[in-house]
């Protein structure tokens, strides 16, 4: 009677052993999870409170706008600028590209739009730091800086306000640096970030991709020459009008600095 059960036992302890390794299996990966999770929270955050400490900051960059028409066709529009950056409240940035060329700077009390092409400008009270500038650019100008929100003296919680799932997929190298490489995706926009590994874990490169948009069109901005403290070049943050160029209304912003050239109409997009 024992012999003949034996096998039955042995077989009984096989699959129990075979659902204790597939458990195991389970907990590590998912431990192995959390821990990347975890790291890339970690390089994150390390990113925001060196960006945030920096006082003096400039950086050229070169930016790509995906445009997607109603053929589903993918066009990039290119461009480049420098960003320069005087804790608490000034700053200064160009963005030239072939269809066109503004200058935006802030002073602390006053922030001015520049079109050097159209040789116009606005501009509106803009009293505070420069997060608050970061934040009325969106609002009263609809004109985002070129990677604003890295630029806040906390990046970090505005980075991950919303985030549903996070990626540490190892390493990459940007423009000759070594970088840790995450992605990250909240509910209608998906993020990726390469930062500089060492001890300036600075952003060099940063995309976002929009879901929520037919074609989900994506902005990219890569970051080079990256100074900061004394290394950086001592710049002008208020306006001279030496162009003696003509100063519109804030409601005209929209029309007169289009992001798209002249050849490009809203009703291509879907």
């Amino acid at each position: 009677m024992s012999a003949s059960t034996n096998p039955v036992v042995k077989g009984s302890l096989g699959v129990t052993a075979r659902a204790l390794l597939a458990s195991a299996v389970c907990v590590s990966a998912m431990t192995m999870a959390h821990a990347a999770e975890v790291d890339a929270k970690n390089i994150l955050k390390a990113m925001s409170d060196y960006m945030g400490s920096q006082t003096a900051i400039s950086f050229n960059y070169d930016a790509d706008l995906e445009v997607v028409t109603k053929d589903d066709q993918e066009l990039a529009l290119l461009s480049s600028g420098n960003v320069v950056l005087n804790r608490p409240d000034k700053v200064r940035f160009t963005r030239a590209g072939g269809f066109a060329d503004i200058e935006l700077m802030s002073d602390g009390k006053t922030v001015t739009l520049f079109g050097k092409d159209a040789n116009i400008y606005v501009q509106a009270d803009a009293p505070g730091t420069v997060d608050q500038l970061v934040n009325d650019l969106q609002e009263k100008f609809k004109r985002p800086m070129p990677a604003g929100d890295l630029l806040l003296t906390n990046s970090y919680d505005e980075l991950m306000s919303d985030v549903t799932d996070i990626k540490d997929l190892g390493t990459g190298v940007v423009g000759g640096v070594e970088c840790d490489y995450l992605a990250f995706r909240k509910k209608e926009v998906d993020f990726q970030i390469w930062i500089a590994q060492g001890s300036k874990p600075y952003p060099c490169r940063f995309s976002i991709a929009s879901r929520g948009v037919p074609g989900s069109p994506q902005y990219s901005i890569q970051i080079r020459d990256w100074k900061t403290g004394g290394d950086v070049a001592k710049a002008d943050f208020t306006f001279r009008n030496a162009s003696n160029a003509s100063k519109i209304e804030v409601v005209e912003v929209r029309e007169k600095f289009s992001d798209l050239p002249a050849h490009f109409k809203l009703g291509d997009a879907k």
